[in-house]
Parts: C-alpha cells; sequence; structure tokens
C-alpha cells in the first residue's frame, strides 16, 4: 500500500494543492499568532520593565519603610548576591543651553554594577561621577551640554550646581518618556541633589549562584513590608502598572491562539474531507480490484500523514517569515516597538501538530465512509441520507449538546467576569455552531432564494432549488465562509469595543492633556494667560490653591475649582471628584483623620477666624482636599494658582509632542520651579500600541477568509463534480452556457451571502461577549459596533464566495452535454 500512496500523491498532486494551501495558511496562521504573541510580549518586558529583566531578584518597600544604607549593605554581604543597585530618584529643575528658563527633570541613579545597567545609549556614554548627567530625548539637550541643575535639601534650601551631559539615553518604547525630562546620574549624586532613601534594590546573582537562592535568602534579609519579586516578574508588574492588568494580557493572548486553533482545526478538517469525498468511488474501486478495507483506511490516512507533515512544515517557515515581516515593518515605528522574532518551541510543535495530527484526523470520518458500505455500492450515485436519518439526529444531538452548555459559559463569563470561564463556552457553542448549520442555514438560503427568484430568473429559481436539495452539501459550502466571517466578525466588533474601552479608561485615568503644576501656589497669572495664546491650546482650567486650618487644629493644603470651567476640559471625570455647591471632596485618609463621616459637616477655617462649613464627600480616589474655587477664596482671599488643566486640539500625536513641548518653555521662563506634565503623549503612546496591536490582528484574520475560500471553492467543486449529469440535463433541455454559469453564481451567493449575514451576527456576539468577559474588571466596558466595517464583511465576503464559483462554474460549462450525461 506503500507504492499505492505514493502513486495517489503522485497522481492527485494537482487536486491535493487546495487541500496543501489550507494546512499551510492555517498552520502558518496559527504559528504567526503564537510568534507574535511571544515577540510582542519579550518586548514589552524589554521595554516598560527593561531595568528588572536582567535582575535575579528586585526588594520593593514602601514609603513608610524606605530602605536603610544598613539594609543596602546586608544584602550586598549575602554570599549569593553578585551586586546590588539600590534606586535613588529625586526631582531637579535644569536648564538647558539654548532653552528658555528651566524644565522639571527626574532623576534616577545609575547602577554601580555593569549587570545590573539596563539604559541604552543613542549618543555618548553614561555617567562615572560628579557633575555628570546622561538624559532622555524629552529634555532636549545634546552631548557636551552643560546644565544648571536646581536642588532642595531637606530643610528646603535651593542650591545650584552644573553638570555636564555625556549621554542620551533612548527611552523608546517606555510610554512615560513623553511625561517629562528623564536624567540619570551616579548614586552619590543622586543623593547630593536630594534623592531620600530607595525605595527598591534590584540585586544579581553572585557567580555559581542561581536566582532561585538570592530569591531565597533576600527574601530571609529584608523585613517589615517589603517583598521580593524575581526580575521577570517585577517587570511584568511593571508592564501591569502602566498597561493595566498582566493577566489581562495573557488572557488576551490565551483567547486569539484558542480561537486560531480551533478555527484552522475546523477549517482543515472541512477542507481535507469535501477532497476525500471526491474520491469516494475511486477508493471503492480499489477495493474491488483486490483491496482490504483496512487496507484502503491506512493507505488514505498515510496520504493525510505525509500531507499534513509537508504541509505544516511549509506552514511553521510561512508563519515565522510573517511574523518576522510584520516585526520588521512596525520595528521601532511604534510606541512600544516589535524588536526581532521571539520563535518559542512551543509555536513550532503547535504548528506541526495542528497541521499534521488534525489532517489525519479529518481524513478519518471519508475513510471509514469509503470502506464502511459494499464496493459495487459505492460505485453508482447514491443519494445523500436525509436529516431525519441517525447521522442527522445524532449530528443535531451533538450540537444542541454543545451550543447550549456553551452559551451558558458564555454568559457566566461575563457576569463573573472572568475569561477562563467565556473561552471554553465559545469554543463548545461555535462547535455546537458549526454542527447546526446543517439544519440551520438550508432553510434561511431557501428563504433568500424566493426573494432572489423574483428578479433573477429561471437561472436563480434553479439555484435556490439545487441549495436546499442537499442541505449537508449546501451546510458545508457555507460552513466554510461562516467559519471565517464569524471569526472576522468576532475580532472586528471586539478590537472596536476593545479600543474604545481601552480609551476611556486612559482618558479616565488621564483626564488632562497636559497639567502645569506649581506646589507652591505661585503660578504667575502672567503664565496662565501666555499658554492660553500658545497654538494647540483649546481650553484651560485654573486649580487655586491655599492652606487653611482643618477640624483637628492642622494647617491643610485645598484645591479649589470652578467646576463648570474644568468639566470643559476634563476628558473625562471618572476618576476624580469634583465638588458640588456646598461641597468639600475628601479622600478618604483626611475623612479617617478627622473622623467625618460621608454626607456629614466639616469647617475649615483661615488665619483670620473666618470659617466655611460644608458638606462632606468622602472619596476613594486620589486626590486632595477639594472644594469649589469661590469657598476657597472666602477662607483665603488671596489664593494663587496651584495647577492648570490644558486641553489640546485634536491632533497628531507627533504635533501634540511640539505643542508640550512649547508649553514645557513658556513655563519654563514665567516660572522655572513649575512643573510641566505632559500627559497627552503618554495617552497618544499607549493608543498607538493598542493600534499596532489592533492592526497585527487584522492582518492575521485576513487569512481567515483565504482559508474560508478556499473551503468554498472546494465544496463547490465537489459540487459541480457530484451534479455532472443534472446540469448535461440541463443544457441539453435548453440552458445555455451563461444560464448555466449563473446558475452557479447564484447559488454561491445565495449560500455565501446568507453565510456571511449569520457570520456577522453570531461573531458580533462573540465579539461583544468577548470583550466583556475579558475586561469587565479592569473597566467599564464601552460596546462598540463598527458597522461600516460589519457591511464591508457581509459585501467582501458575498463577492469572494462568487469569485470562489469562477473556476467550477467554467468547468461546467464546458462540458458538453452529451459527456456529462454519459459520466
Amino acid at each position: 500500500m506503500r507504492t499505492v500512496v505514493l502513486a495517489q500523491l503522485r497522481t492527485h498532486a494537482a487536486r491535493l494543492i487546495a487541500s496543501t494551501l489550507a494546512v499551510v495558511i492555517a498552520v502558518g496562521f496559527v504559528v504567526a499568532t503564537l510568534v507574535l504573541n511571544a515577540t510582542s510580549r519579550t518586548t514589552v518586558l524589554d521595554t516598560v520593565g527593561a531595568r528588572f529583566v536582567d535582575a535575579a531578584a528586585v526588594a520593593s518597600t514602601t514609603y513608610d519603610q524606605p530602605f536603610t544604607d544598613d539594609d543596602v549593605a546586608a544584602l550586598a554581604g549575602l554570599g549569593s548576591v553578585g551586586a546590588v543597585a539600590p534606586s535613588y530618584e529625586t526631582g531637579v529643575q535644569a536648564s538647558v543651553p539654548g532653552r528658555p528658563g528651566s524644565q522639571y527633570l527626574m532623576v534616577e541613579s545609575v547602577a554601580g554594577a555593569p549587570q545590573l545597567r539596563w539604559q541604552e545609549l543613542s549618543a555618548g556614554r553614561l555617567p562615572h561621577g560628579p557633575g555628570e548627567v546622561a538624559v532622555s530625548d524629552r529634555t532636549r539637550a545634546e552631548v557636551g551640554d552643560v546644565l544648571s541643575i536646581s536642588s532642595y535639601d531637606d530643610e528646603g534650601e535651593e542650591t545650584t550646581t552644573e553638570a555636564t551631559v555625556t549621554g542620551i539615553v533612548d527611552l523608546r518604547g517606555d510610554p512615560e518618556a513623553g511625561l517629562y525630562g528623564r536624567g540619570f546620574v551616579t548614586e552619590d549624586q543622586a543623593r547630593a541633589w536630594g534623592a531620600v532613601d530607595p525605595l527598591q534594590v534590584r540585586i544579581a546573582a553572585g557567580p555559581g549562584f542561581s536566582a532561585e537562592q538570592v530569591l531565597g535568602d533576600v527574601g530571609a534579609t529584608v523585613s517589615g513590608d517589603a517583598v521580593v519579586r524575581t526580575g521577570e516578574e517585577q517587570a511584568e508588574k511593571a508592564a501591569a502598572d502602566l498597561m493595566g492588568n498582566a493577566t489581562a494580557l495573557a488572557a488576551i493572548l490565551l483567547v486569539f491562539g484558542t480561537v486560531a486553533v480551533v478555527v484552522a482545526g475546523l477549517v482543515i478538517a472541512n477542507t481535507f474531507a469535501v477532497l476525500l469525498a471526491q474520491r469516494t468511488r475511486e477508493l471503492a474501486l480499489l477495493r474491488c480490484v483486490g483491496a482490504t478495507a483496512r487496507q484502503v483506511r491506512r493507505s488514505v490516512l498515510g496520504e493525510a500523514l505525509v500531507t499534513g507533515l509537508v504541509s505544516s512544515a511549509v506552514g511553521i517557515a510561512a508563519g515565522i517569515g510573517l511574523a518576522a515581516l510584520i516585526s520588521a515593518l512596525v520595528g521601532d515605528n511604534s510606541a512600544i516597538p516589535l524588536s526581532g522574532v521571539a520563535v518559542p518551541l512551543y509555536s513550532v510543535l503547535v504548528g506541526m501538530l495542528v497541521g499534521t495530527v488534525v489532517t489525519v484526523l479529518a481524513a478519518l470520518a471519508p475513510a471509514r465512509a469509503a470502506t464502511r458500505v459494499a464496493p459495487l455500492a459505492a460505485l453508482r450515485p447514491v443519494d445523500a441520507p436525509p436529516l431525519r436519518s441517525r447521522p442527522g439526529l445524532l449530528r443535531l444531538v451533538a450540537g444542541l449538546l454543545l451550543v447550549v452548555p456553551g452559551v451558558a459559559l458564555l454568559a457566566a463569563g461575563v457576569l463573573m467576569p472572568d475569561v477562563l470561564v467565556a473561552l471554553p463556552g465559545g469554543v463548545l457553542s461555535f462547535l455546537g455552531v458549526v454542527l447546526l448549520a446543517q439544519r440551520a442555514v438550508p432553510p434561511v438560503v431557501a428563504g433568500a432564494g424566493r426573494v432572489a427568484g423574483r428578479f433573477g430568473g429561471v437561472p436563480a429559481r434553479l439555484a435556490a432549488g439545487n441549495a436546499t436539495r442537499n442541505p449537508r452539501r449546501t451546510a458545508a459550502t457555507a460552513t466554510a465562509l461562516l467559519i471565517g466571517v464569524t471569526l472576522t466578525s468576532a475580532f472586528v466588533v471586539g478590537a472596536a469595543s476593545t479600543k474604545a474601552t481601552a480609551q476611556e479608561a486612559l482618558e479616565a485615568e488621564f483626564p488632562t492633556d497636559v497639567l502645569v503644576r506649581n506646589y507652591d501656589a505661585r503660578l504667575p497669572t502672567a503664565v496662565s494667560g501666555a499658554l492660553r495664546e500658545v497654538d494647540g491650546v483649546q481650553r484651560s482650567a485654573t486649580v487655586l490653591g491655599g492652606d487653611v486650618t482643618g477640624p483637628d487644629g492642622e494647617p491643610v493644603f485645598v484645591h479649589g475649582v470652578d467646576v463648570a470651567e474644568a468639566t470643559a476640559v476634563l476628558r473625562s471625570t471618572d476618576q476624580i471628584d469634583l465638588p458640588g455647591t456646598g461641597v468639600a471632596v475628601l479622600p478618604e485618609w483626611i475623612a479617617d483623620s478627622w473622623s467625618v463621616q460621608d454626607g456629614g459637616s466639616v469647617t475649615l477655617a483661615a488665619d483670620d477666624g473666618a470659617t466655611v462649613t460644608l458638606q462632606a464627600q468622602v472619596t476613594g480616589l486620589e486626590q486632595p482636599l477639594t472644594v469649589e474655587a469661590d469657598a476657597l477664596r472666602a477662607l483665603v482671599p488671596d489664593a494663587g494658582t496651584a495647577e492648570l488643566w490644558l486641553l489640546l486640539d485634536d491632533a497628531a500625536p507627533d504635533a501634540q509632542v511640539g505643542v508640550v513641548d512649547e508649553i514645557t518653555d513658556v513655563v519654563a521662563e514665567g516660572d522655572p520651579e513649575a512643573q510641566v506634565t505632559g500627559v497627552v503623549t503618554m495617552r497618544d503612546q499607549l493608543n498607538e500600541v493598542l493600534d499596532i496591536l489592533l492592526l497585527v490582528v487584522t492582518g492575521l484574520l485576513a487569512v481567515a477568509v483565504v482559508i474560508a475560500l478556499i473551503g468554498v471553492g472546494n465544496t463547490l467543486a465537489l459540487s459541480v463534480v457530484e451534479r455532472r449529469q443534472e446540469n448535461g440535463l440541463l443544457r441539453a433541455l435548453g440552458l445555455t452556457r451563461g444560464q448555466l454559469r449563473g446558475l452557479l453564481a447564484w447559488e454561491a451567493v445565495l449560500v455565501a451571502g446568507v453565510a456571511a449575514v449569520l457570520g456577522v451576527l453570531i461573531g458580533g456576539a462573540y465579539g461583544l461577549t468577548g470583550v466583556a468577559s475579558l475586561l469587565g474588571n479592569e473597566a467599564e466596558i464601552v460596546l462598540d459596533v463598527p458597522w461600516l466595517q460589519v457591511g464591508a464583511i457581509v459585501v467582501v465576503a458575498t463577492v469572494a464566495g462568487l469569485l470562489a464559483s469562477v473556476l467550477p462554474a467554467r468547468r461546467a460549462a464546458r462540458t458538453s452535454p452529451v459527456a456529462a450525461i454519459a459520466a
């Protein structure tokens, strides 16, 4: 039978091209997804958590119990520790040559040990001693510039020193890089500029010691509220703190990978089953000439095994190549660039298993069908078994048994919400939908056919009859396209809802575009006026600040806002509570210290004895004590400007970065001690990251449509083969070649159109439930259905089905009626 298998492969090589192509594309789809998942994960950890990934352990503590010099020395003295790098941070004002005024500079220390230095330089070198600093691009300084640094000691005394720029640190990939300038100095220099005891220490393993040993030794040494994590765990936490829950990212990858594998398996199975069904008579003939049923089954499975192995290997290479191409195209042009290609071993194994195992499994049913029927019976035409047959009833029962619990799990996943509950529900329900398609699709196609028959003439009426005469064939054709459209629609709707939800969450997290802050509430009025004149600033809101006396007799700093003015500037008020008339918004820690309950009264007093009694509104959000501006002026008539909230015109991220730079220059010239935080740049960069990830997903989903077209073409080709005599009889009765082509075209349009509409409805439901279960715990879900894209999917899928019918229709039309009837 080995000879027979090889002969079959040579003889039917052209026929196997479609099956091979489906396997290659499906495996490439899965492998490219897994490789890009691994690459994006590696890149995110290497950018957002770059400082941690090379550390064996990271010890973190709280502001209440910072690490002391003794703590750092104790960690450095451990036998398993090779080096330690305490993180010293402070803020200074820096004057850059050629720039007006000064700007805020966030300074952090550079590790003394080379193995713990994470900074990548685009120019120059890292500082080696006092009076040297490396800066980020945001400072707009160059190597060799001498910066004038203003720092403050514990008593608030200002000290001015000079520091030479030795290098430019490349922070590309860190969304926080655009918030303000960053400086990197030695540990001694950071402490000289006012850095206090560190809250974090990075630790490298000593020679011959494992990370597990270091982790255990450090954990036994630190005390209090300190937490010890591995470097990778700390990197993942850094990414999570910046971009949301780390499990959400892992869940997204899990959902996408699982769906890709399931859909690829369904498409491969459907395609290969159709191709083997075309050879039922051929396999029966082998049995007539002496082959046993077991030998025929083994030949079919051997053929499937070879096809699966070869196609899977090609698909793996294609998937890796596609991932490399996407990574190269994205490159450094994104907020978090894709760096290189990470090819984990499991992606290759999964690709080989998906292609080979599923192809072999897909061949089992046709092989059994070809050998279960007597050889002579298999050689003559046999009508398809009715839907009410035992196999049809089993298919119906199996479909219901999958759909009902699947939908229940989906609903539970949305209500909980938990994507790990919804994911198996989606897989089960979709498998059930595929099984039930045989009963659900033909009636819908019949209804659409009655409508089409009114204006499509004889070909349309015949097409409607043909589409419903063999429900199994119609369902097989529709299922091939239904899979692709459902997947595409699910991710289009899911991506739109995910983006809308993420954007709203970002706006809630960063409600202002630009924040100008002066901690002494002495921001000059001229600065406010000058900022309103900056091209690109749409509106501004002034936040007053002043000291009053609380109920405990202690001074407290209060913000005063004009609610109407602030609301017009803020993009979201979900994460900030604005006071109403006669209301004071108290953070929980102040309410607890004053023993004030939500809804109770709180009295604030001024130095001259004036008092104001307000209703307390206790908030769990992190914000200062806030009252209306008029209430603050009643206590502090000369209250100064503590903050300015600026709303920028909606524009491209690059344009907004330029506006932030201009705002920084204006503020630096008018008030050198003020801090400018360009939150809009961070929000735009995170949006850019989301856009790129969605673009990658969309590109991969386009492959699903190609796979679906292969399935449609195969089933239509099988339809032509099965109806060869029928088509010949229609030609003999007067149907022209053009009408025959029109008949098959109408049939394809009816089936593809119905499959497209059903796929969009089912896929849209999956997309919405997927987002709700995935992000329900992260943010308030914003459901967004891009109707234009959904409509385009229906049109494209219908046209694609029509195009898939062209070759089978030409083949049928070219066959003469006599030859077709005699077949």
